[in-house]
């Protein structure tokens, strides 16, 4: 058998974890400090984990991030996640090249879909995501789908003004 758990921090008793148990909104916290309290009330490592749904070790380590960091400790703490794929000044470049447009002569294209700004965001930050990823960042970004009607390159409007002052209307 192993060592017995010991709690070596003495500032709440059984029924104050009880208590706090009762007014906490986090269930895995609830669960953890109930397993302490049964410890705390004289229960084996075993049968207090068994009831509180854990394995012993798992509650082995509870108790020592209690004696640790008291009731904190047992708060679930949230993993920071993945690093962004792009920085701030990154998106904000995004950001300005949207609303800008695309350059024909440099682009290629007249406006800008997500597939094509996919292989410029490839060709500038050297980051390879989805199309679908991109209207993700475009919708954080404030940016919606509404664009434009197209304008052709190459559209006179001088001989637009000269079109409409000689047709006749019936």
């Amino acid at each position: 058998m192993g060592q017995a758990l010991s709690i070596t921090r003495v500032d709440h008793s059984a029924a104050d974890l009880r208590a706090m148990a009762g007014r906490c909104n986090d269930g895995p916290q609830v669960r953890r400090l109930l397993a302490i309290a049964r410890v705390l009330d004289g229960d084996d490592r075993t049968k207090a984990a068994e009831q509180s749904g854990m394995d012993r070790q798992t509650l082995r380590d509870w108790v020592h991030r209690y004696n640790d960091e008291s009731v904190d400790g047992l708060k679930s703490r949230v993993s920071p996640g993945r690093e962004p794929f792009l920085t701030d000044e990154q998106k904000a470049e995004l950001k300005a090249l949207v609303i800008e447009g695309p350059d024909l002569e440099r682009h290629n294209v007249v406006r800008w879909r997500l597939v094509d700004l996919q292989a410029e965001i490839e060709r500038r930050f050297s980051v390879r995501v989805h199309a679908s990823t991109v209207g993700k960042w475009l919708h954080r970004l404030n940016l919606t789908r509404l664009q434009p009607r197209p304008v052709h390159p190459k559209k006179d409007p001088a001989a637009e003004e000269a079109f409409k002052k000689t047709s006749v209307l019936y």
